[in-house]
């Protein structure tokens, strides 16, 4: 389970991103990022019924994107906000595919500690 000081909750900091976070995408996944002035990265994790009008599978893709960035917590680096918005299709995927799409977008927004 993510961590509760590592959850983006407040409706505030969820426009915060969408507004002002940096955009990029990865087949049917979204990632916003922005950094703010905390000592911790914060997740969100979006599923709306265009992905799925059934409640079980938009909370299996949800629950499939946190097990992913748990995964990588320890790796990503500290003082960002971020979003995970799924797009119609990803339904269809597996975990594995998920877990790369996730890895490939960290990537491409820069957020491993360990890269340069």
């Amino acid at each position: 389970m993510l961590p509760l000081n590592n959850r983006l909750k407040k409706t505030a900091d969820i426009r915060n991103v969408f507004k002002q976070g940096h955009l990029f995408k990865e087949g049917f996944l979204i990632f916003k990022t922005v950094k703010n002035d905390l000592k911790k990265s914060r997740f969100g994790f979006i599923v709306s019924q265009k992905v799925s009008k059934q409640a079980v599978v938009r909370n299996k893709i949800k629950r499939r994107m946190r097990g992913s960035v748990i995964k990588k917590l320890k790796e990503i680096k500290v003082g960002t906000d971020n979003l995970f918005i799924a797009l119609p299709g990803l339904a269809k995927k597996d975990f594995l595919s998920t877990e790369q799409a996730i890895n490939s977008l960290l990537r491409k927004a820069n957020m491993f500690s360990n890269e340069q």
